[in-house]
């Protein structure tokens, strides 16, 4: 099973490499970038398209991290509530019946 895996991983990244050269074969003249606060002449459509892309995956990666620790954070907030609660639970069990008469 593990070495199918590895098998589709490497044949999808041979795609996506392909995919890649072939964009950058389609795409060989230079383009100006504007970023704001700097113009870069002579930038490849292929170097432009892969620098958005990474930094966009960086800060995909970076969101998806972020309500990970959230959830962690209220995930051991609501572990430390039950064991309050277990805690007041059985001493609650421990204490004698009072009859109502």
């Amino acid at each position: 099973m593990a070495t199918l895996r590895r098998i589709v991983f490497f044949i999808v990244l041979a795609l996506l490499v392909l995919l890649a050269a072939m964009f950058a074969y389609n795409n060989p003249e230079p383009i100006a970038v504007d970023v704001g606060f700097a113009r870069l002449e002579n930038v490849s459509v292929s170097v432009a398209f892969s620098v958005a892309f990474s930094f966009g995956w960086v800060f995909g990666l970076l969101c998806a991290g972020l309500i990970l620790m959230r959830f962690a954070r209220e995930r051991r907030r609501l572990r430390r509530e039950l064991r309050i609660a277990e805690a007041e639970l059985s001493s609650l069990r421990s204490l004698p019946l009072h009859d109502a008469n």
